[in-house]
Order: structure tokens, then C-alpha cells, then sequence
């Protein structure tokens, strides 16, 4: 499934850890359950990308990431995972609730890659993202020409994929980006030259950032023990 980027989307980034009981069940208990979710989520009708973080945070193991034109229908499919067998054997240890809306900033019309419905790229790095009050308090001219830096710093890696939310009002950061790679050292190297940008005085906060492994519904629970 595949939306139009001139349509409103919620994006919901869900982080899950696994209860250890789940080691214990039967393989073919496991495999059935996989199954299971898989078609609950075929069903829902949203747009839906499964990432593992296994390993790699000790507050996570895996991410569902949901957008759909409602928090209800999020809501909805979330509720029919609890219900599966797998559902009672996980906990949510994070979320994040955004949407979409055109940038003020860009330079022409931003194409979010995943309502786009373009091919995911090996790894995500997710995180919520807020900038002080001064930021808002300065001209939109001044803002305009550090973000211009911004961007042209940005664009030296035309590889990265970045999906740009809006969590205003609806969550407790101002922004939730998602940027796809599949060259993680290629992101730290933008991050690092980001870092030397003017807008990043106006940064307070952009952490945690987690690094997500794209994997799919069925390998990615028969990864977990």
C-alpha cells in the first residue's frame, strides 16, 4: 500500500521489548503467531514497516512504524496485536505520534519517502527532535537562511532518506525524523557535519536516537528467541 503525498498522514513509531517467557514456546507456536500478526496487519488497511533493534538498545527490541489517516485506525491495529498470541508476550517501552504537513523550509515540494511508497532502505535512525523557544522567536528570514546551510549540508549525502513528522500539539517533542540509509557511517558523517551548522544552537533536544535493522514481520519475531 501507497499514499499520495498531498494526503494527511499520522505517523505512530512504536518500540517494543519481548517478555523472555516467549523463549520458551514451541517453535511451531512461534512460527503460527508470526503468521498471525502478519495478517493482522495485511488487514488493517494502514501503511506498516517492521525494524529490529535487537541488540542494539537495551530499552527495545524491535519497531512497528504505522501511518494512517486516523489515530483511531493505529489505535485499531495495535488493539488486534495485543489479542494475538505473540501481542501477550510484548511491551511497549516507547512511542511517538506525529503527522504530516509541508515544510516551511524546503526548497521545492518534499516527498516523504515512506507515504511515497518507495522501497525501504536497510536501516532507520529514529528520534524525536525539539528546538528552543528562541528559534521560534527569531525572524522567518533569519531561520530561512541557517536552515538553507542546513540543507546544503544535508544534501552531500544524497543517498539519505529523510522522513520529516510534525508532533506539535500531539506529542511531547516538536518533530519526529526518520532517516533511512543503508550505510550507517555515511549518517554519522552527517550528523557530525550537522553538528557544525548554526541551527544546531537552536537544537534542545534529539535524543534518543535509535538505530533500526529493516526486517520483516515473520523473521524479525523468529529473530527473538
Amino acid at each position: 500500500m501507497q499514499g499520495n503525498d498531498d494526503e494527511k498522514y499520522y505517523f505512530n513509531f512504536s518500540f517494543f521489548q519481548i517478555d523472555p517467557k516467549w523463549r520458551w514456546m514451541a517453535d511451531l507456536a512461534k512460527e503460527e503467531s508470526a503468521k498471525e500478526v502478519e495478517n493482522v496487519i495485511k488487514n488493517s488497511g494502514i501503511m506498516f514497516r517492521s525494524y529490529s533493534t535487537l541488540g542494539l538498545r537495551s530499552d527495545a527490541d524491535f519497531l512497528f512504524w504505522f501511518a494512517a489517516k486516523s489515530v483511531e485506525q493505529i489505535q485499531n491495529v495495535i488493539s488486534k496485536i495485543y489479542l494475538t498470541v505473540f501481542g501477550k508476550y510484548i511491551n511497549a517501552s516507547q512511542t511517538y505520534l506525529s503527522c504530516t504537513r509541508p515544510s516551511i523550509y524546503a526548497r521545492k515540494g518534499r516527498t516523504i519517502s515512506f507515504i511515497a511508497g518507495n522501497e525501504s532502505k536497510k536501516y532507520v535512525i529514529v528520534y524525536p527532535f525539539t528546538k528552543t523557544r528562541k528559534w521560534y522567536l527569531l525572524s522567518k528570514e533569519e531561520r530561512q537562511k541557517m536552515m538553507d546551510e542546513h540543507i546544503d549540508v544535508s544534501q552531500k549525502y544524497p543517498d539519505i532518506v529523510l522522513n520529516t513528522t510534525y508532533s506539535f500539539g500531539l506529542d511531547d517533542q516538536d518533530f519526529m525524523l526518520a532517516f533511512e540509509t543503508n550505510e550507517l557511517r555515511d549518517f554519522q558523517n552527517l550528523i557530525m557535519d550537522l553538528r557544525e551548522t548554526r541551527v544546531s544552537e537552536f537544537v534542545q533536544k534529539d535524543t534518543p536516537m535509535i538505530v533500526c535493522v529493516k526486517k520483516d514481520i515473520q523473521p524479525l519475531i523468529a529473530s527473538l528467541g
